[in-house]
């Protein structure tokens, strides 16, 4: 450790290191992550949740309903649940079947709202929500998973953790579609006030609905084939969750949403380097948190049965969080960490085992640090926002601009755009799939760009810049080359801001497109076991743990993440 380890005041990460693509892949579920903080929040006001209707028939075909009762307003999901097929079945947003359709609306639901989602639901694209729908949802079982489970309740017993632990859940969201989406209502307009006004609280908050509706159907079917059926026990439906996959669009995401990654990011950053601040010593009751939390999160790791290709394995984790382990005990008793006295000793923890840990260990202690700061985590949470526009400022100048670029944007400047393997990829949507794909230049000759290439279009307009009167102003140099006009808008509407775009080339060959996508499922998800398919598709496990409703209704279970398997 160096002598800045032992005096400096921790401060949020420089962008140079944090927004490189591997780090930001390598950020672990946290309570700013979306899932937990909104679990988090439904726990403190006690949010009300039943089950109002379980019209099903033998074959899973019928009507659910729930309803959702926060402190001041209500809300419904209406759902169907369908027979399972293998036609047309698919996780795809192509499919033509799916086990269950789901519709998140304002308000109690009424036999008018339950017939009209019934009628527009199975049109997808051709369909159009009701004004006061907030989500439209779609979800498959798992369909080995889902009838082992079956039967074993239809037995008379609980479910082998074997069997659940292959993939931890018994539905898997295959669609979460909101925001204008079908006509639905946007979410800017329901207001900093509004229950699911935050970050992806309305698409959350249907997730979870559908980890419920799983388990309350497998143990209604139960019912209906067996006398001695029992209900899925509530440690095994707290343990599961709903499975969760994403692919290549959500580096589109993160390109259109900078405010949004920004204020998420910066929220992050800022309430751990608070916890980093912290100066905890023998003794401390904080420390024994830590422990806690640490513990959990080993033991978690070391029964993860999953298998993962691009990134650390859990038992790779689990090896590198003991070691750090022993720095917290070493703290906790003694008051120092590696044999030193420290002004901020957990940050010192974090410097000393920089580059002896996998980045995956060393953000899963980040994510526990926060449970230091709870209250100072909450409320930067809380005012995480990003809007969608960007305006361009026409009294701006050339130099103004320059100055802007040189400051923020040294990373794009200094990538080496001319090899040939800096541009051999373009992306474009599939005709087939209506999907984004990545596909080398040469094989798709015809397609058209859509990717958002930052450190080219950087470049560009920095070369035609460099050539304008420093004084000329942005709206005569737009005029003279329109084809900026995005990126002037972009850099304009994002100055100051440290954290609003990944420093990378996603053109380039060397890119690996599963590092933003994990970016987005875990650490701002908040999605759990996430694994890779050819670096391009992410699977995993959203909810892992979460407390059910009566938990939920007397506010209890805050500490519901990482959880352990449960005992048959």
């Amino acid at each position: 450790m160096t002598a800045n380890t032992l005096t400096a005041r921790p401060a949020p990460r420089d962008s140079a290191d944090l927004m490189l693509p591997n780090r930001l892949a390598a950020l672990q579920p946290s309570r700013v992550s979306g899932s937990r903080a909104l679990m988090n929040r439904m726990i403190r006001e006690r949010w009300d949740i039943r089950l109002t209707r379980m019209d099903v028939d033998a074959q899973a075909q019928g009507t659910i309903l729930y309803s959702v009762c926060t402190p001041d307003r209500e809300f419904s999901l209406i759902a169907f649940s369908f027979a399972p097929r293998t036609e047309g079945r698919t996780g795809r947003i192509i499919g033509r079947a799916w086990d269950m359709m789901c519709s998140l609306i304002e308000g109690p639901a009424n036999e008018a709202d339950i017939a009209y989602a019934r009628s527009e639901l199975p049109k997808l694209y051709r369909g159009r929500a009701a004004p006061n729908t907030l989500v439209w949802g779609r979800s498959n079982r798992s369909m080995r998973v889902f009838s082992a489970t079956l039967d074993a309740l239809a037995a008379g017993r609980q479910p082998s953790v074997e069997i659940l632990s292959q993939v931890c859940y018994l539905m898997r969201n295959t669609g979460l579609d909101g925001n204008g989406t079908f006509g639905t209502r946007s979410f800017p307009a329901l207001g900093a006030d509004h229950p699911l006004g935050g970050m992806l609280q309305a698409q959350l908050l249907t997730a979870y609905l559908m980890r419920e509706l799983s388990c309350d159907l497998v143990s209604h079917l139960a019912g209906l084939q067996s006398d001695k059926a029992v209900p899925l026990a509530p440690d095994f439906r707290r343990w599961l969750g709903v499975g969760n996959g994403s692919a290549l669009g959500l580096i589109f995401f993160v390109h259109k949403h900078p405010q949004l990654i920004h204020s998420w990011l910066s929220a992050r950053e800022t309430a751990l380097a608070q916890a980093r601040a912290l100066s905890p010593g023998k003794g401390d009751a904080r420390l024994t948190r830590l422990l806690d939390v640490m513990d959990r999160a080993i033991a978690f790791r070391r029964q993860d049965r999953m298998v993962y290709e691009a990134f650390a394995s859990s038992a790779k984790v689990a090896d590198d969080l003991t070691r750090m382990r022993a720095d917290i005990q070493e703290l906790a008793t003694q008051g120092t960490v590696g044999g030193v006295a420290c002004a901020f000793p957990l940050d010192a923890v974090s410097q000393r085992h920089r580059g002896d840990v996998s980045f995956e260990a060393l953000e899963t202690y980040h994510s526990l640090l926060l449970e230091l700061v709870p209250e100072a985590a909450d409320a930067l949470m809380a005012q995480v926002h990003g809007a969608d526009e960007i305006t361009l400022d026409p009294a701006d100048t050339v130099a103004g601009l320059l100055a802007t670029i040189r400051s923020d944007y040294a990373w794009a400047l200094d990538m080496d755009l001319t090899t040939p393997e800096s541009h051999r990829y373009i992306w474009y949507k599939s005709e087939n799939a209506e999907e984004p794909r990545r596909g080398a230049r040469e094989e798709v000759p015809e397609a058209r760009d859509l990717g958002l290439d930052v450190p080219g279009g950087v470049q560009a307009l920095y070369r035609d810049l460099s050539r304008a009167a420093p004084d000329e102003s942005v709206a005569r140099f737009v005029l003279r080359h329109p084809g900026h006009r995005h990126a002037v808008a972009r850099i304009q509407s994002l100055r100051g801001l440290t954290y609003h775009t990944p420093h990378a080339n996603i053109n380039d060959a060397g890119f690996v497109p599963i590092d933003m996508v994990r970016l987005m499922n875990v650490g701002l998800h908040g999605i759990d076991k996430t694994r890779d398919f050819l670096n391009r598709n992410l699977r995993g496990v959203l909810f892992h743990g979460a407390p059910t409703p009566d938990e939920i209704r007397a506010g209890i279970a805050l500490d519901w993440f990482y959880p352990q398997e449960p005992c048959a």
